[in-house]
């Protein structure tokens, strides 16, 4: 289906995007929080793949990683 292989594409720019934000901040630029948001938004890409395609592992991987990336959120924007 098209729409699942445009949510695997989408989470994959999106956590190339975070590891890439990631370097950035190692740099000493001032994007905490973005790198968080990206590899939250690929997460939830990744999880709405893993309910259509009923991949149970995956799944359970992508609920702990969006807990985590909460946590993060919490901690940068609080």
């Amino acid at each position: 289906m098209q729409i699942n292989n445009a949510l695997q594409w989408a989470g994959a720019m999106f956590i190339i995007a975070g590891h890439l934000l990631n370097t950035l901040i190692e740099f000493g630029y001032k994007v905490e929080g973005l790198n968080i948001a990206a590899f939250a938004i690929g997460t939830v890409a990744f999880l709405t793949w893993t309910v259509r395609v009923a991949n149970r592992p995956q799944m359970v991987v992508n609920v702990v990683a969006i807990i985590v990336c909460a946590i993060g959120l919490v901690r940068v924007y609080a």
